[in-house]
């Protein structure tokens, strides 16, 4: 098993309350110690019965055939919970050497299912970092991501091939922020940092296999309509955003003018975190129709669009949406806390309610 996700979010936190840190069977790949123990993989593993928990898995991609050994032997005694910060794409060793062997599971910051609507501001404002969350001012919260920004752009970038200096991966960054829920000018970003387009492609790509944005692909039905073909931009933490913007607290927040790019890129990320579904675009047409998610789950088409206002109706864009993409049903997420319909098979649900793709069936 893989336990993935971005770095800070919780998973040897999860890994030491099944394998204690100093236990033989522990193995910390930030740990000089443990680095050591693994020169020799296959005497360091082999004799090992139970569960094995290897830490920082992307730091020896060299294991994962030794792995596969291991994994094949006859009555094995031994189970293997790798732990990465870096999705399957760059864990391509996992891939190529445990194929059938190795299951992805992606562990997340915090949630509003699992702290309760009551903590659902302190989360939107702070992200779902445990460090950033549980901070015990937003001042603290605040600095936490700043170091964590800092430490993705001086340490985590580089090791994964980032060639640009940090000052211009942080410059990167802070360009990115203003494309948040945006499809990005490719075009414009490099021409800023004096790169080449592909250059700025290629980062985006490393940056959302690091967990720290969503590229989020466009949908093209068979319409007689010129759609949008490229992804949406989004940072995946709001905290995270919320320091690249300089919102620390609610009261920055509220009045900085991506409070709305904010909140669709908050309730986007608690939305697919819920729902779970077997695949998620966005659309739009450049006639402006557009719908912020379309969901595919158990043979479904769902549609959700984020709204921050008082009371949410049906628009022309619902409309064009609901007919184009034969939509069995379209949710439109807004805070407030009155479920009501606003038209068929239309439905305006409070962003605190868990979201349940199968409730409009």
């Amino acid at each position: 098993m893989a336990l993935i996700g971005a770095r800070q979010c919780g998973k040897t936190t999860l890994a030491r309350r099944f394998v204690p840190a100093r236990s033989p069977n522990y193995f910390d790949l930030e740990d000089p110690l443990s680095l050591a123990r693994l020169d020799e993989p296959v005497t360091a593993l082999g004799p090992l019965s139970g569960l094995v928990v290897i830490d920082e898995v992307q730091r020896r991609p060299d294991l994962f055939p030794v792995l596969r050994v291991l994994a094949d032997r006859d009555d094995n005694p031994a189970r293997f919970l790798v732990l990465g910060s870096a999705g399957p794409d760059l864990l391509r060793q996992s891939a190529e050497s445990l194929a059938g062997r190795i299951e992805y599971l992606e562990l997340t910051g915090f949630q509003v299912a699992e702290l309760g609507p009551a903590r659902m501001p302190d989360l939107w404002l702070r992200g779902g970092f445990p460090r950033s969350l549980l901070a015990e001012t937003d001042e603290d919260s605040l600095i936490w991501r700043k170091s964590y920004v800092q430490a993705f752009v001086e340490r985590d970038l580089p090791r994964f091939g980032a060639e640009l200096g940090a000052p211009t991966l942080h410059r990167l960054l802070l360009l990115m922020a203003h494309y948040h829920g945006q499809v990005p000018n490719l075009r414009a970003l490099a021409t800023t940092l004096e790169v080449g387009q592909s250059t700025v492609r290629r980062y985006l790509d490393l940056m959302e296999h690091l967990f720290l944005i969503r590229q989020l692909r466009p949908w093209h039905e068979n319409l007689k309509k010129r759609q949008v073909k490229r992804p949406k931009l989004y940072f995946r933490d709001s905290g995270v955003f919320h320091q690249l913007i300089g919102a620390g607290s609610m009261d920055d927040l509220l009045t900085n003018p991506r409070l709305g790019a904010s909140w669709e890129g908050f309730v986007l990320e608690k939305t697919l975190a819920e729902a779970d579904p077997d695949q998620a675009y966005f659309w739009g047409t450049h006639a402006g129709a557009e719908l912020d998610l379309l969901l595919f789950s158990k043979g479904r088409r769902i549609g959700v669009e984020i709204k921050r206002v008082d009371a949410p109706r049906r628009t022309p864009s619902m409309i064009a949406a609901h007919q184009d993409l034969s939509l069995d049903a379209l949710y439109v997420v807004y805070p407030g806390e009155l479920r009501y319909p606003i038209g068929e098979r239309m439905i305006a649900v409070p962003a605190a309610e868990r979201f349940s793709p199968e409730a409009a069936a």
